[in-house]
């Protein structure tokens, strides 16, 4: 599973376990992508986020999750991701690194054209996000408040990653800042976007969008929904941070996603040589 831009792995930590309840066999691997969380890298001082970067970065996070395990192969795997993490799993599928381990891949609420149009305004929105808070609590308070995370659950585990105590700043009344940088992130902004439709359509593996809202469907998406060739899920009374706003919900979607794609569930019929040998009539 791969967060957005600003948040961190623990984000998809009260659907993980909502997804473990429903389906005791899953393992559920959530990263924190560089730049975010507790991941370090020796260049966090110019930070490489490029799109291909990132999809290499989760590539390694599950070939070494593989040889943590001693997996001889890696297992059936459904990517999951959320904004811009929904970008980087659709890069890693397209790529095709993972062979046929992939199973299918899943995209939270972000598609091409509302993401692209929706950057024109993002510097209006950190400008008006808090500095920083007076404690973690205060963190949580301001996510639940204004709705940008709907389930006061889901924001007591994901929130504390998203902030750092900052001991030399100079707002000794608000210590606690944004961990991310995002403003510093906007050289990357349009390569995670910009074909995104695209690619969620051509590659291979069953594909899942799952959406808070119709108007977020662009036209190459709208025409594939049309086509059959993805299935659509809108859960109108989530924000834009779905997995965790309806984290029960989203979690027995995405259960039911694996299912269907489940080829290890797959009965074919015998075939017509072994049915003469068993002396039946075909």
């Amino acid at each position: 599973m791969h967060h957005g831009a600003g948040s961190s792995g623990l984000s998809f930590a009260v659907v993980g376990h909502e997804i473990r309840k429903q389906l005791p066999s899953a393992g559920v691997l959530a990263l924190d992508c560089r730049g975010h969380g507790l991941t370090r890298t020796p260049d966090d001082a110019a930070p490489d986020l490029r799109l291909e970067t990132l999809a290499s970065d989760l590539y390694r996070s599950i070939q070494a999750t593989k040889a943590q395990m001693g997996w001889p192969r890696l297992p059936p795997i459904v990517l999951v991701g959320h904004s811009l993490g929904g970008a980087v799993i659709t890069e890693l599928a397209k790529s095709a690194r993972l062979g046929a381990s992939l199973l299918a891949y899943a995209v939270l609420d972000v598609v091409e054209g509302s993401a692209i149009d929706a950057l024109q305004s993002m510097h209006t929105y950190l400008s008006t996000r808090p500095p920083g808070f007076q404690s973690v609590e205060s963190g949580i308070e301001w996510h639940v408040r204004t709705r940008t995370v709907r389930n006061s659950v889901s924001a007591r585990t994901s929130v504390p990653p998203l902030l750092i105590r900052d001991e030399n700043g100079n707002d000794a009344a608000r210590p606690w800042r944004w961990r991310t940088n995002l403003a510093a992130t906007q050289p990357f902004w349009e390569d995670w976007f910009v074909g995104l439709s695209k690619k969620f359509l051509e590659a291979r593996g069953g594909k899942l969008l799952l959406l808070a809202g119709t108007d977020r469907l662009d036209t190459e998406l709208t025409i594939g929904q049309m086509q059959g060739k993805y299935a659509l899920q809108v859960f109108t009374e989530a924000g834009h941070f779905i997995h965790e706003d309806l984290p029960e919900r989203t979690a027995m979607t995405l259960v039911d996603f694996y299912r269907r794609n489940d080829r290890s569930a797959l009965v074919l019929p015998p075939k017509v040589s072994e049915l003469l040998a068993q002396g039946k009539k075909v």
